[in-house]
């Protein structure tokens, strides 16, 4: 089972996806928020499902794709999160991790168009494990507890200007992580039951050149551990979304070129499906 958003930039309605067929929820829920995930809103539709009274939606095939949650209240990212990104970047992997947001209004559907900002030179991909939460969290007693709170996860793409948010940044790195669509989300909400977070392949690709091919066992901190740890500084609430870092292979190592007008970026998660940008130039 997933969760999806349908429709035209504002006007998204929910679905959700089972065995190849795409179900209405709106007669569930008007929309995938933070309370809906807070309400028992997965258990609801898994319910609703197994008891065949979600009206199939035809032609959903034809619809635009939004991201699958609806304006979450924050986007919390770590940086350098997986050892080899981190050596590339030039920097020895973190002792704890490290914590940066992205402005929430980054957020759009997998396949949204991306635009490049006019001063920027240096625009980079990052494919990412996002983690949705579902109940609020404050101070987590143990990682049990912190796996207990997650609704689910997604693909997300932490799109960079490093110049931005590294010559520009004044030592804060979010100059660089809050451009116009800079975090493409999607295109599901699987459920966490449905997850094995740390047993899952992520990749990209930049017109069609393999650039990211790695697995989120080798992340430096797993994503119980970060979930414990954030709520031990700020409290999270339902709908918010966790970009979890990215491996290596980025245009930051030096070994590829920067984003360019017109150039497709792809990318994807095993089991949670996959994104396609095209980056234009914004005058």
């Amino acid at each position: 089972m997933e969760l999806r958003r349908l429709g035209p930039i504002g006007q998204e309605r929910p679905a959700l996806v089972s065995d190849g067929t795409t179900y209405r929820l709106d007669g569930l829920t008007d929309d995938i928020t933070g309370a809906f995930l807070a309400g028992g809103g997965l258990e609801r539709a898994a319910a609703a499902l197994a008891a065949g009274e979600l009206p199939v939606w035809e032609d959903a095939g034809a619809e635009r794709i939004g991201a699958p949650i609806a304006r979450p209240e924050a986007v919390i990212c770590i940086g350098q999160n997986y050892a080899a990104h981190a050596a590339e970047s030039g920097a020895e992997p973190p002792a704890t991790p490290i914590v940066f947001f992205k402005h929430p209004n980054t957020v759009v559907g997998p396949h949204d168009e991306v635009p490049i900002p006019p001063r920027a030179t240096k625009v980079d991909w990052e494919v990412e494990l996002g983690v949705v939460i579902g109940r609020r969290a404050a101070y987590l007693a143990d990682e049990q507890e912190a796996l207990e709170v997650i609704a689910g996860y997604v693909t997300s793409h932490d799109v960079s200007e490093r110049d931005f948010q590294i010559a520009e940044s004044g030592g804060q790195w979010s100059k660089g992580k809050c451009a116009e669509n800079f975090n493409p989300v999607g295109p599901a909400l699987v459920p966490a039951a449905e997850v094995a977070p740390q047993a899952l392949r992520l990749w990209s690709s930049v017109n069609g050149e393999a650039r990211q091919d790695s697995t989120t066992a080798d992340m430096i901190f797993s994503v119980a551990q970060l979930v414990h740890h954030l709520s031990q500084y700020m409290v999270l609430s339902p709908g918010d979304l966790i970009n979890t870092g990215t491996p290596q292979g980025v245009a930051l190592s030096g070994r590829f070129p920067y984003l360019a007008d017109g150039d497709v970026v792809e990318l994807g998660i095993e089991g949670l499906g996959a994104q396609r940008q095209v980056f234009v130039q914004r005058s």
